[in-house]
């Protein structure tokens, strides 16, 4: 068994907050644990408990065309959340929730040890580059915490409400692109 299955293993026995007593499912995350790029959202919605995977729904299907946009899919990066299980009628998750889950988001990203980290929406922004983070001014400006490079593009959801906002994040997403060859360079 890997460390990232032990983990979800540990994970899946976790009650550090009201969430899991009414999930359905843990959403622990999918992907390449081995991947130098991670998506962080905030956590899962109705489809993600249902179906115990992250970004399922209508957003789901987004997140994998901007993944092709910059030329990658599910297999090639790695996706999770801030929190693990879902909040009731998909409310942001509350600080206490974020808190008593970080251990587990903590652990992933150790073990996959990232050189990106792409946060998708304000909620994942705010609890990993900066609590006071704005995501209409700063989204996909770069931030850089112990070797790692952190940004924020706006949340697959909040794309499907406002596509006002596609251009601007189809910018993001070539820069990440961008910034994901530098990294593979160095390698």
């Amino acid at each position: 068994m890997s460390d990232m299955d032990t983990l979800k293993q540990q994970c899946m026995q976790c009650q550090n907050c009201g969430l899991a007593a009414t999930r359905t499912n843990l959403v622990f995350g999918v992907g390449n644990p081995e991947s130098p790029l991670v998506f962080v959202g905030e956590g899962p919605g109705e489809q993600e408990d249902l179906q115990g995977e992250p970004f399922v729904g209508r957003a789901g299907k987004l997140l994998d065309i901007m993944l092709e946009i910059m030329e990658l899919d599910r297999s090639s990066v790695y996706i999770c959340n801030i929190v693990k299980c879902r909040p009731p009628k998909n409310r942001d998750p509350y600080p206490e929730e974020r808190e008593a889950c970080s251990q587990w988001l903590t652990r992933q990203l150790e073990i996959i040890s990232p050189k990106i980290i792409v946060c998708l929406g304000r909620i994942a922004a705010t609890s990993l580059i900066d609590p006071d983070f704005r995501i209409t001014r700063q989204h996909g400006q770069w931030f850089s915490r112990d070797g790692i490079s952190y940004t924020a593009i706006y949340h697959p959801a909040a794309l499907l409400r406002d596509v006002g906002k596609r251009p601007e994040t189809f910018m993001d997403l070539k820069e990440i692109r961008r910034k994901l060859d530098a990294v593979a360079s160095v390698d």
